[in-house]
């Protein structure tokens, strides 16, 4: 699928990976804030190899992928 169809899995509370990244394990989630919580905007983020959350940027590679699917 494209970033298109994976940011709207995101958005449903699903995680999604990519084919193309080498590091086996790693997927995307979105992140929405409560009262809680001290970011005041959804944001994505990414776990890592290791198991670390880390934010998410997106390089163009990514949003122009067509291998992304649900984790």
């Amino acid at each position: 699928m494209n970033f298109g169809h994976a940011l709207a899995h995101l958005r449903d509370g699903h995680k999604v990976t990519r084919d193309g990244w080498n590091g086996r394990g790693m997927w995307l989630a979105l992140q929405v804030p409560d009262q809680h919580s001290k970011m005041s905007r959804p944001y994505i983020y990414m776990s890592t190899v290791d198991g670390g959350l880390v934010p998410w940027v997106a390089s163009q590679t990514d949003l122009l992928a067509d291998d992304w699917r649900l984790a």
